[in-house]
């Protein structure tokens, strides 16, 4: 007998047989795929827990249509510079930030306000104390010039006020009056005391503005006269840089330059001398400075006198 017979069963058995249970639909709530959609089947609870005991995690599923396609897009990496541009630009500034940047703003215009105040003074406050006696000489000297011919001309008044022949008193001091403009006009010539400036400028570096700042450095000190090169210089002169060299109301001059002045020389010379004064601004632009005393300035170049267009006398 072969033992794949199956024994012959036995009467009755059939009827005690249970009847076969249909089959169940699938649930159409999310517990899995049945094997007829192409999924897996769910996992019973003892699956789970076998394999949660092994170690092995359940695996996740793609959701139902997914379809990979193809690798991974990478961001690329940002470099250093690229990160610092990115957070610099663009600008994110708050109300606070503004606000400490005009403060800042404020104080740095200050600074350099003082800062620029205090360089003009350096000159005075880097001098030695004979040079700063020296300039105080000078500003008492020109004080005192002024005190004098303030004393000079109350002496007049005086005079005319107390005089018996009053015309001839006038007359006088006409004369004197007319003496004195025509000095100063430049239509006469002068002679006294002074100093002789002369500025050799082998660099050519000495224009016209240099030596305006001088002739203004000179009347300052107390100059009645003054002649460069043969040029008599008055009210109207002014300057104008030529080819190799510099021109006086249009007449051109070439250095050496040299001034004659008449005046106190105790007063002209400090003040050319003084710290960051006309000398020292002189020998930066490498010229060559010298100043000397002579016993007698003479001063004979002349101006022809100009008849006013318009002006005339009050008097008349």
């Amino acid at each position: 007998m072969s033992t794949n017979d199956t024994p012959p069963e036995e009467p009755g058995a059939a009827a005690q047989r249970p009847k076969a249970q249909p089959p169940l639909e699938p649930s159409a709530g999310p517990v899995g795929r049945t094997p007829e959609s192409g999924g897996r089947a769910p996992e019973s609870g003892a699956e789970e827990r076998g394999r949660e005991e092994a170690g092995d995690a359940p695996r996740a599923h793609a959701p139902t249509g997914y379809a990979p396609t193809g690798p991974e897009e990478t961001v690329p990496e940002q470099t250093g510079r690229q990160r610092l541009a990115a957070g610099l630009w663009p600008p994110r500034v708050s109300r606070a930030q503004l606000i400490v940047a005009v403060l800042l703003f404020v104080l740095g215009l200050g600074l350099a306000i003082q800062v620029r105040s205090n360089s003009d003074s350096s000159a005075l406050r880097g001098a030695r104390q004979e040079d700063l006696v020296r300039i105080l000489d000078e500003l008492d000297g020109r004080t005192k010039r002024l005190e004098d011919e303030k004393q000079t001309l109350d002496d007049q008044r005086r005079e005319l006020e107390s005089s018996s022949n009053q015309a001839e008193e006038a007359r006088k001091q006409t004369v004197e009056k007319e003496r004195q403009l025509g000095i100063l006009a430049g239509t006469v010539a002068a002679q006294g005391p002074g100093i002789v400036l002369k500025i050799t400028d082998p660099k050519g570096q000495v224009l016209s503005d240099k030596l305006l700042d001088t002739l203004q450095e000179l009347r300052a000190a107390g100059a009645e006269a003054i002649q460069i090169n043969g040029v008599r210089i008055v009210a109207d002169s002014y300057f104008s840089d030529e080819e190799d060299g510099v021109a006086i109301d249009g007449k051109k001059i070439t250095q050496p330059y040299e001034f004659k002045v008449i005046g106190k020389p105790q007063d002209l010379e400090p003040a050319l001398n003084i710290p960051g004064g006309v000398v020292q601004s002189l020998e930066k632009e490498q010229a060559v400075v010298s100043v000397t005393r002579p016993a007698k300035i003479v001063v004979d170049a002349l101006r022809a006198a100009k008849q006013p267009d318009y002006a005339r006398s009050s008097s008349s």
